[in-house]
Formats: structure tokens, C-alpha cells, sequence
């Protein structure tokens, strides 16, 4: 890429490609999550999340997500209800979430994968505001 004074970029960043890219923006990800003034709460009041046992979790939901590897079983759905059960999760929420993730995945990868994984966040988090919105 060349910007307005001729100067050649060279990008830095590089998609997506495996477990590693997982784990590095998973990690990332949830850095922000736990000092966001809005959703933090979620995470260390509501459910009080254990970092250790939660993480690999995640890893093996978004490699599944993204890879299709078969590595994640479980019920995001089932256990985003029972959260929103003991606090509201409103759409303001969902939006900062997706804002938090987009603002990761763009600050470290690019490419194809890269904007895969923003297309699924996107529907996931549409597919439960919907489902925990719903009155």
C-alpha cells in the first residue's frame, strides 16, 4: 500500500492461520473485556469467570467457529440465557462486545480468515441479542 506522499506501507499484520492466532487474539480480547466500564461486570460479578479453565474454552469455540476443527462442544446459547437470567443483557452490551472484538481482530490480523471471524461474531451476537432480547 502507498499513502498520499508516495511512501510504500508494509503491513505488519498477517491472518489468521491457526491455534496460535486464536489464542493470541482470544487473549487480547478478553484483556479489554475485563477493564471495560460496561461489560467487565459480566465476567467478574454475574458469573465470576475462572480465567484458567475459561480461556481454553474459548480457544477451541472460535477455532471451531472459524476452522470448523470440531474442538469446542458445548452450549453458548444455554449459558448466555443463564447469565442474562441473574443480569440483563441488553443490546448495548452485545454492541460494545462486538466493538471490543472488531477493534482486537483489526489491531492484529488481516486477510480473509480475519474478516471471517468478524462476519460470525456478528451473527452469533445478532442470534442471542435477538434471543435474549425477545419480549
Amino acid at each position: 500500500m502507498v499513502n498520499d506522499r508516495g511512501i510504500k506501507h508494509v503491513s505488519m499484520k498477517h491472518d489468521i492461520m491457526g491455534k496460535e492466532d486464536i489464542k493470541r487474539l482470544v487473549n487480547a480480547f478478553y484483556d479489554r473485556v475485563r477493564s471495560d466500564d460496561l461489560i467487565a461486570h459480566f465476567f467478574s460479578e454475574v458469573i465470576q469467570v475462572h480465567w484458567d479453565a475459561h480461556l481454553p474454552v474459548m480457544y477451541a469455540f472460535w477455532e471451531n467457529v472459524l476452522f470448523h476443527r470440531g474442538t469446542y462442544t458445548g452450549n453458548p446459547m444455554e449459558k448466555h440465557l443463564r447469565i442474562h437470567s441473574m443480569s440483563a443483557v441488553e443490546p448495548k452490551h452485545f454492541e460494545r462486545w462486538l466493538q471490543l472484538f472488531f477493534a482486537t481482530v483489526d489491531e492484529l490480523y488481516e486477510g480473509e480468515k480475519a474478516e471471517l471471524i468478524k462476519v460470525r461474531a456478528k451473527s452469533i451476537a445478532d442470534v442471542m441479542k435477538a434471543r435474549m432480547t425477545a419480549g
